[in-house]
């Protein structure tokens, strides 16, 4: 997630980690005095106890709930593995919560176009997602003009 983050804002703002699960709080970014991009806890790969991935669910759940200021939830799902049932717990639980979802395929650069569709007809399926999943790498920089796109569209929607 820290990867694909400082790959939007354009410079290394969020600390990276070669192994998964190191983000444990709420960072907040301010990209151009108009909006943060906040970084939460992942919940799929984490090295962590139990109660500590619980603690995390807990916090992740009531930041999509209750914050007043979130306009879009960005959702990043490796496309190489199966679909989770976090994955799918999420996705339900944004869309019972009236949050808008955007699901990122990550690590796109490794896998070759047809399966890479393949692979977001699937999680779109899995996830009965309202808008297909858009393609990203944040080593290449691939899908970055996109994304950004369809977040400026989804956020804009949102103030009309």
């Amino acid at each position: 997630k820290s990867s694909l983050l400082n790959r939007l804002i354009g410079r290394a703002m969020a600390h990276v980690s070669k192994a998964p699960g190191k983000t444990r709080t709420i960072n907040y970014y301010l990209v151009n005095k108009q909006f943060y991009f906040v970084d939460l806890p992942g919940y799929g790969f984490a090295n962590r106890g139990k109660e500590e991935r619980q603690g995390w669910g807990e916090s992740l759940s009531r930041y999509i709930a209750g914050e007043a200021n979130l306009r879009l939830v960005v959702g990043l799902v490796d496309p190489r593995v199966p679909t989770s049932s976090l994955d799918a717990e999420l996705a339900a639980f944004v869309r019972a919560a009236g949050r808008d979802l955007l699901v990122v395929l990550t690590k796109a650069d490794k896998l070759g176009r047809g399966p890479l569709a393949e692979a977001a007809a699937r999680i779109a399926r899995d996830l009965m997602l309202d808008r297909p999943p858009i393609a990203s790498s944040a080593t290449s920089g691939a899908g970055k003009r996109e994304l950004l796109a369809a977040i400026d569209q989804i956020i804009h929607d949102k103030e009309e």
